[in-house]
């Protein structure tokens, strides 16, 4: 049903409201969606059974709540249940200030996901701007549209799973053909290929299109030709190592400052935020933003005032060389920088459960929830964690999943989960909490995939058999600090100590703020030792730690034969 034109779904009893969102809705949209209008909301109940029957794809459900419409919150919920990828909007008007405290209650508890004013004049840009930001949200999850990227191979394979995930972050349109179907077949005839090695992948958009078998993450970045090759007398004012939301934003403020800058990231853009379905909390985005266009946004920003970048090179060391500092990366390239910054994250920890390390990519992963959700239709579902990351992963899989079931060790969400999350999660009719739960073994199935769970107390007093087509993983937080050289001070769960908590600084001076124990080399972001897990605060570091870098390269001068 690719070909046909998704649905947009507008319902309300009030007539006036009706006519105005009719007309606007038709006039910008009729060409590339259908859209429906119902003046009843069990016609429009029924209406939403039917394409579900029929197999149609909802993209938006559009209902009203004020004065002459008291029934379109109740709508939203119920029409969770039948859509649940479809984006969900009530639209007030404007002035209805009583009906505020309805509306926004209906939206923390997940009922619906954006607020719409009702356009008032032609032409109401706001209405259109938000519309658009929901369904273009919409497209990015569904992954339909133009394949620049294809992929060949396994659904259930763990290098077919990281390269979707790393395309699907880094907002690269990609397609997946499962290897033995009617599409994977027409693709591999038309290249000749009767017994490759999968998985693989051809760039669409090359001249001639690109084919390349079971490629490493190197020879992709190469093929794309993004990148120009690493000058080695070239000397960057800073390097940032990782792109997630603290090293974009430093790179968006040293570049936009005039200091030449260079990006260097082993996967993709957004780090563990990238991987963020719906970002409810950040300032300024009221209706949400994913995070994922939350990080292309950045890094575009950062490009235009000239970042230059690096991908699918993982950096292996830090090193000096006079007074300049060197990143040598996995390729054997190393680049020469005044200063650096580390902004390389963490990574989820890892269940201790052997049985389970077979099954990564298999059915079991450690985040890429957004990546993996849409192949867990029907599917019984589990998340493992307790904060942010773990229930907004949980409400995106379940829009997905037959039920997502969160596993939480502790008693309670409540010191480590937002509020507005818990609200959802507990108002989600497939999602259920489980406390004091922990996964403490697994099975897979004849194909080698995931196929069960044993759940237990988290003191393994009791367990429980469960059968899973998912598991995603989203617990702790483990710094990638491993490519440091011992100079670079880290606390006992190596996080990265900066400024005041240094206490082995090697020139023995007072260390600036989020500078290291290695002068000259800052860390900001999850990785620096004290930080606070979240977006805006990431950001916070990337902002401040440039201005702190101006001072340290104004004492600091580029030596002279540097170019």
């Amino acid at each position: 049903m690719s070909d046909v034109d998704p649905v947009l779904l507008l319902a309300t009893t009030d007539a006036a409201t009706r006519t105005v969102l009719e007309s606007e809705l038709r006039r910008r949209y009729g060409g590339d969606y259908e859209v429906v209008v119902c003046a009843d909301y069990a016609h429009a109940r029924a209406v939403l059974e039917g394409l579900k029957r029929w197999q149609r794809q909802v993209a938006l459900v559009l209902a009203c709540y004020g004065p002459d419409d008291r029934e379109g919150l109740d709508f939203l919920r119920r029409a969770y249940s039948l859509h649940p990828s479809a984006k969900r909007a009530i639209c007030a008007v404007w002035g209805d200030f009583a009906s505020t405290s309805d509306v926004f209650a209906a939206i923390g508890q997940g009922h619906a996901e954006l607020v719409l004013l009702r356009p008032e004049r032609r032409r109401d840009e706001e209405f259109h701007g938000a519309v658009v930001d929901a369904l273009d949200d919409w497209h990015l999850a569904q992954g339909i549209g133009f394949e620049a990227v294809r992929i060949i191979g396994e659904q259930r394979d763990e290098r077919t799973h990281s390269l979707r995930d790393s395309f699907g972050r880094n907002h690269i349109p990609v397609g997946f053909h499962q290897v033995g179907t009617a599409s994977a077949a027409r693709l591999l005839a038309g290249l000749g290929l009767t017994d490759p090695q999968l998985p693989v992948v051809q760039l669409a958009f090359t001249s001639p299109p690109t084919t390349l078998e079971a490629p490493s993450d190197l020879d992709i970045a190469d093929a794309f030709g993004l990148m120009a090759p690493l000058t080695p007398d070239r000397v960057y004012d800073v390097v940032v190592v990782g792109a997630g939301p603290s090293g974009l934003a430093a790179a968006v403020y040293a570049s936009s400052e005039g200091l030449s800058t260079l990006v260097v990231e082993q996967q993709a853009v957004g780090g563990q935020a990238g991987t963020s379905s719906l970002i409810r909390n950040y300032p300024g985005f009221s209706r949400g933003v994913s995070g994922a266009h939350l990080a292309f946004r950045s890094f575009q920003q950062a490009w235009a005032f000239g970042t230059e970048y690096s991908f699918m090179r993982p950096v292996e060391s830090l090193g000096t060389e006079g007074g300049l500092r060197t990143v040598s990366m996995g390729d054997g390239s190393r680049v020469r920088a005044r200063s650096v910054v580390i902004a390389t994250g963490v990574d989820y920890r890892r269940l201790d459960v052997p049985e389970l390390e077979s099954l990564v990519g298999r059915g079991v992963y450690y985040g890429a929830a957004v990546a993996e959700a849409p192949s867990m239709a029907g599917e019984d579902v589990f998340v493992v964690g307790g904060g942010n990351s773990a229930g907004q992963a949980a409400l995106h899989l379940a829009r997905y999943a037959r039920q997502v079931t969160l596993l939480v060790r502790g008693p309670s969400l409540a010191a480590s989960m937002s509020d507005y999350l818990i609200s959802q999660l507990e108002a989600t009719r497939n999602v259920t909490l489980r406390y004091r739960t922990a996964v403490v073994g697994g099975r897979s199935d004849d194909d080698g995939c995931l196929a069960g769970l044993t759940l237990g107390d988290p003191h393994g007093t009791t367990t429980e058999e469960v059968t899973a087509g998912g598991l995603f993983v989203l617990i702790g937080s483990m710094p990638r600090t491993s490519w440091l050289p011992d100079e670079v001070e880290r606390d006992q769960a190596g996080f990265v100590r900066t400024g005041r908590e240094v206490t082995t600084a090697t020139d023995g001076t007072m260390r600036l703020s989020l500078e290291t124990s290695l002068s000259g080399v800052f860390a900001v972001g999850d990785v620096r030792a004290g930080s606070i897990k979240r977006v805006a605060t990431a950001v916070g570091d990337g902002a401040t730690v440039i201005a702190t870098l101006h001072g340290y390269l104004a004492a600091h001068p580029a030596p002279a034969t540097s170019s």
